[in-house]
């Protein structure tokens, strides 16, 4: 009999590293893999680009470079190598994972090979093409040393453990069984960890896997993450404040979320939350309502008390009367019908969890796209939808503008597509992303220069006698260029003094005193105003004072209808949230004559909008579909999704349970459906 105190294998004497915490991380050294220093991936040929279409067979040329004269008999002599192993007849993503691996082998030795001629010049050009990030071939994107997955909990790897999701994690470690010996080691963490995937799953993330990247969350999932980890804190005591958080949340959901912040409250904490949604709002045991307007008409408390205080008399509160249903957020109206020769259809998705999905889109009117959380509606808008559609429009801009040589190298790689089959893209001229990201990331730019109207002040400013007596053109009037503007803050208003260690400090300009122009353009002025003083003006008053320029006039206006009409024309676009800054590119687009031919792609609009401000961007959607344009909206609001003329919904549930088509039609149709949780929360609202 051996006695051995060293970590090692009785039978074949392998010694292993003795395992502690930090073995099983791959942010330190002693735990990430050597080669790809644990981030999962390398540089090196990428499969998404050797396999680019994985619909295809790899008798039908799944295999990209195969497809080349010149390579064509690589596919000759790995049918008489693989054999029966591989099935050359189905398509790639049905192949087992032994097939997969089979073929990423032989691929594998077709590269090497070409490595061996990397000395001419169009060997290296042809490498260059399928280069990019792929999955580490030692540790299959594990990010661990094998050391550390040699070590086994319930028969699986941490790396097995991970690839789940919360729901499935949570029903393994449920079911985790263990000696009385192993029992008192791990007991108490086992508590902690079904506690806390617990408050992930009772929030709403049942779909996100676990190794699941924090950049790719959206911030509604981020924020739901961060409210799970206050939960697992169970802190007494405290005063959670909360910006909306429904961003994101399925009606479905929403219920959870209220039950999550009653249990937090419940344990004796204060609970503070900026919110829009009235299921949230019915919850409350206290309302503190902010107006009656925004900007400079608002800052003052309208209403404070309880729900039934507020729909009972809620004192001139705008809130109030659409709570007690006096106004509505959509009127009812006729709906458009499509079109079939009007429809971009998309066939075989497959991107993420969407599962070989066929969807018609019709044009011309306003699609909505709804679903539980995690259900795929990002990934078919964005991720198919949109970067198939540009990808067309780069090879169409590539064949009508770059010469001979380059056009046909573009026709002959093809725009890669997330999708099978998209028809009807020829109907489509332009597609436009309005999200809630920055307009500007500067204190120069502002809302003015973003529809172009500034131009058109600028303009009239250099048209006064006085400018063309000094000879100060337009230029002059700018802030972005040198010539009128103060060059000691370089036209910001302000200077920032770095202050080393500390942060940063932005002082008001001692030259100009944040008016921004040297003081000789500052006396040139139009209707008694200054420049300065123009861009202090609300654009309500801007209408007033520029009534007799149709032109701008009309640029502002638009400002206006999509609920802008408090903001100041030189506000800094470092100072508006995100929801008035995709309102202020909607208003761009609105300022055109004509979007014939645009698709229009909204990403949760609603989100910070207040039940006013959402009429209003509705009464904008429909100016947008009258001018020409299309939308595309994944919304969750019921008021939106109720005022569409078509809706897609995906689901049934999120994650590996979703991807699927579970109704398209009318919100009517929808509403019938009883597989559709959309559905089922419509028909009151219908």
């Amino acid at each position: 009999m051996r006695f051995n105190e060293k970590f090692q294998c009785k039978t074949c004497g392998a010694e292993f590293a003795v395992p502690e915490p930090i073995l099983f991380s791959f942010n330190s050294p002693v735990g990430a893999c050597p080669r790809c220093q644990g981030f999962g991936n390398t540089i090196d040929f990428d499969m998404d680009r050797v396999i680019p279409d994985k619909s295809l067979s790899l008798d039908a040329g799944a295999v990209e470079p195969w497809t080349k004269p010149k390579h064509r008999s690589w596919l000759a002599n790995f049918r008489k190598s693989a054999g029966r192993e591989v099935r050359f007849n189905i398509a790639f993503c049905d192949l087992t994972e032994a097939e997969r691996d089979t073929v990423g082998a032989f691929i594998r030795r077709f590269f090497d090979h070409l490595e061996t001629k990397k000395y001419k010049l169009h060997v290296r050009v042809f490498l260059s093409r399928y280069r990019g990030y792929a999955l580490c071939p030692e540790c299959r994107g594990a990010r661990l040393r094998k050391e550390a997955l040699y070590v086994r909990v319930g028969g699986k790897d941490l790396a097995e453990v991970v690839r789940m999701n919360i729901a499935e994690a949570q029903q393994f470690f449920d079911g985790l069984e263990f000696t009385p010996e192993e029992t008192a080691i791990a007991d108490k963490i086992l508590v902690e960890i079904r506690q806390r995937l617990k408050f992930l799953n009772d929030v709403g993330l049942d779909y996100l896997t676990l190794d699941r990247l924090s950049s790719t969350l959206s911030g509604g999932e981020a924020q739901r993450i961060q409210l799970a980890t206050c939960l697992g804190s169970r802190l007494v005591g405290a005063c959670y404040v909360l910006d909306e958080p429904s961003i994101g949340l399925h009606s479905r959901d929403t219920g959870r979320l209220i039950r999550i912040l009653g249990e937090l409250r419940g344990l004796g904490n204060t609970i503070l939350v900026v919110e829009h949604d009235p299921e949230v709002m019915r919850a409350a045991d206290h309302i503190i309502d902010l107006g009656p307007g925004a900007g400079e008409h608002g800052g003052h408390v309208v209403f404070e008390g309880t729900l039934q205080k507020l729909v009972g008399n809620g004192g001139g509160s705008l809130t109030a009367r659409y709570l007690r249903g006096d106004l509505r957020v959509s009127a009812p109206r006729t709906r458009r019908r499509p079109d079939p020769r009007r429809t971009l259809r998309i066939s075989g998705a497959r991107v993420h969890n969407l599962k070989n999905i066929e969807v018609e889109v019709p044009l011309g009117m306003m699609v909505v796209v709804t679903g539980v959380s995690g259900s795929g509606k990002s990934t078919l808008v964005h991720d198919v939808i949109f970067r198939s559609l540009e990808a067309l429009h780069k090879a169409r801009e590539s064949d009508a503008d770059a010469d001979f040589d380059a056009a046909s190298e573009a026709l002959a790689e093809g725009p890669r597509l997330a999708c099978r089959k998209l028809q009807g893209a020829e109907l489509i001229v332009n597609t436009v992303m309005i999200d809630q990201s920055p307009i500007g990331r500067t204190p120069r730019s502002n809302p003015v220069t973003y529809i172009k109207a500034f131009d058109i002040i600028r303009g009239l400013f250099a048209s006064t006698r006085d400018a063309e007596k000094r000879g100060y053109g337009a230029g002059h009037f700018s802030f972005n260029i040198p010539g009128g503007r103060c060059e000691t803050c370089q036209g910001d208003g302000t200077v920032t003094v770095e202050m080393q260690f500390l942060a940063d400090v932005e002082l008001v300009c001692d030259e100009c005193k944040g008016t921004r122009y040297k003081s000789g353009v500052l006396e040139i002025r139009y209707g008694g105003l200054n420049i300065h003083e123009v861009l202090q003006l609300t654009v309500r008053e801007a209408l007033g004072f520029f009534r007799d320029t149709p032109r701008l006039v009309h640029r502002l206006k638009v400002l206006d209808d999509v609920g802008l009409g408090y903001l100041r024309l030189g506000q800094s676009a470092t100072t508006l949230s995100g929801g008035e800054a995709q309102r202020v590119k909607l208003a761009a687009h609105l300022a055109l004559a004509s979007c014939e031919g645009t698709l229009f792609i909204f990403d949760e609009p609603t989100t910070g909008l207040h039940f006013d401000d959402i009429a209003k961007l509705l009464a904008s959607f429909q100016r947008l579909i009258e001018n020409g344009g299309s939308l595309i909206v994944i919304e969750h609001n019921l008021d939106v999704v109720k005022a569409a003329d078509w809706v897609i919904d995906l689901g049934p549930e999120g994650g590996d349970a979703g991807g699927e088509v579970v109704a398209a039609g009318p919100p009517e149709a929808i509403a019938a459906v009883e597989a559709s949780y959309t559905g089922r929360y419509l028909r009151p609202a219908l």
